[in-house]
């Protein structure tokens, strides 16, 4: 924990000096949106060990998406980030977030935007190297910000890394090995351009109101030269079409790209007969960059 940035203790506080999560959301009505996907996580424990997870934070710019009445936020400022950017849709909770503003000032902006209307880049303005996304994220728009982040260009993107809570069906699919029924495109694209790791498990319980099911955090790490090369819009057009028909075999599920897959498929030394979920990401990969070989010749 980096201590020179702590507020001091007062007692029966929080280690910031606020009051408890549970007293902040009683004061300001926060009674969670089902709509906005809100599923508060109170206990600063946990969200400081969310926050750990992100490594060092001195001298880094962290954004944070949907953070609520804050448990996050206090909890990123307390390890010791340079800057906290929280974008928050939900009004209610500005009061909430202001109120730690207050006690960090000048390391707390605070966005009251639509996460998914946001320009990324420009609302950091910082070097990849100095720029972390952490964030509980809304689970109902928590795979297409992913999809967002992943499919960035340039690359290496404007982030060093990304420390982010999903469902934990969600997360399996991120991590998701060939031949299992997790595997799918989400998986390809995570794992080419980044090294993905399942960090942990949170109980519903540990949430206010407790969702239905379990949660994890994950973490990526952007490769600065993801290989094989080639376009991630390739490659996501490639895994589309193999796992939209996933029980068919490549020669027959990839003829919703081509009409005669067999030629891309003989090009790049992979069986016509397998089905997608057989494919590591390496060969997804390769067969992208064969596409784009032959496309260019012809």
């Amino acid at each position: 924990m980096n201590t020179s940035s702590t507020p001091p203790k007062r007692t029966g506080a929080s280690p910031d000096g606020l009051p408890p999560l549970r007293e902040v959301i009683q004061k300001h009505g926060l009674r969670a949106k089902k709509s906005l996907s809100q599923n508060f996580l109170l206990d600063l424990n946990l969200t400081r060990r969310i926050a750990c997870t992100a490594g060092d934070l001195s001298g880094k710019t962290v954004i944070e998406i949907g953070p609520g009445p804050g448990g996050l936020t206090r909890a990123l400022l307390l390890e010791g980030a340079d800057k906290v950017i929280a974008l928050e849709r939900d009004d209610r909770c500005l009061p909430a977030l202001q109120e730690i503003q207050n006690v960090y000032p000048g390391k707390l902006v605070i966005h009251a935007a639509d996460a998914l209307k946001t320009n990324w880049s420009e609302l950091c303005n910082n070097p990849a190297k100095d720029v972390i996304i952490a964030a509980n994220l809304p689970y109902s728009i928590a795979t297409k910000l992913l999809v967002g982040w992943l499919e960035t260009e340039p690359w290496p993107p404007w982030y060093s890394k990304m420390v982010l809570m999903f469902q934990k069906e969600v997360a399996q699919r991120i991590t998701a090995q060939p031949e299992t029924k997790a595997y799918g495109r989400l998986a390809v694209i995570a794992q080419w351009r980044t090294n993905v790791q399942m960090s942990f498990n949170l109980n519903p319980e540990a949430f206010t109101p407790a969702p239905k099911v379990e949660s994890s955090v994950v973490t990526f790490t952007p490769h600065p030269k993801p290989h094989p090369q080639c376009s991630v819009k390739t490659l996501s057009a490639i895994t589309s079409a193999a796992f939209s028909q996933r029980r068919k075999m490549l020669r027959q599920s990839l003829k919703a790209l081509l009409p005669h897959p067999e030629n891309l498929l003989e090009a790049t030394g992979i069986s016509q007969t397998l089905r997608a979920e057989a494919l590591t990401v390496s060969d997804f990969a390769r067969l992208a960059y064969t596409f784009e070989r032959l496309a260019n010749r012809s």
